[in-house]
């Protein structure tokens, strides 16, 4: 009948004012205009209700440069960091994720900086140099891949440390865990979990050995107490 179709169109409105108003309620920070904002509350929302994730702020400075770097062990990782973040973030990824039909135009709304891993990746590199020149925060994801705590041990990329010590700024490590479809890009999107993050205070670059302030970072990122 004419009417059930009205019914559940009605319905379905109604579900989505209600979404919005409770991704407008979220906590995320400011990304500077209304639909990114209500995208960046939509996400948290998406973490805290169907993954669980429940933490503190990331410990970042109010205003100027940062770098966040933290273990990669899924699709979802990204979104809880954004979601645990008071301040828009600058996400390298790679180019052929970067490219993926219909998701193009949110990298670029969100600033994200592609990366051309097997071609000319220092490109990504200084880009990245420039949002941390102009006082954004850039976030990284130093395995290179989703890297499981099962898998051999793969070294960290030395892309954040050489940032860090170019610019004279701290890095501050995060530990992702407990994602139910770790290992897997958009699995580990559906499948609810109970999501952990855990904030370690800053690491400062200053003064080491680039290998040396790598393999901190790296005991940072690993399970446990890093």
């Amino acid at each position: 009948m004419p009417w059930i179709g009205l019914f559940l169109a009605v319905l379905l409105l109604w579900l989505a004012y209600r979404l919005l108003r409770a991704a407008a309620r979220a906590p995320h920070a400011d990304w500077g205009d209304a639909l990114s904002n209500r995208i960046a509350g939509f996400v948290s929302l998406f973490c805290r209700r169907l993954h669980g994730l429940d933490c503190e702020p990331l410990p970042l400075p109010e205003t100027g440069a940062a770098l966040v770097v933290a273990n990669h062990m899924s699709g979802l990782d990204p979104f809880l960091l954004i979601a645990a973040s008071p301040r828009p973030l600058r996400f390298l990824i790679a180019r052929e994720e970067y490219e993926r039909f219909g998701l193009r135009w949110l990298f670029r709304r969100a600033g994200c900086i592609p990366v051309d891993r097997d071609r000319r990746p220092e490109k990504a590199l200084r880009e990245a140099l420039v949002a941390l020149k102009q006082g954004d925060v850039v976030a990284l994801f130093p395995h290179g891949k989703i890297h499981l705590d099962s898998d051999p041990p793969r070294k960290l990329k030395g892309g954040a440390v050489r940032l860090a010590q170019k610019m004279e700024l701290p890095i501050y490590p995060v530990r992702l865990d407990d994602v139910r479809g770790a290992g897997h890009v958009f699995l580990s999107l559906l499948l609810p979990s109970q999501a952990r993050l855990k904030a370690w205070p800053p690491l400062e670059c200053n003064g080491l050995d680039h290998e040396h302030c790598l393999a901190l970072l790296a005991q940072r990122l690993e399970p446990g107490d890093g």
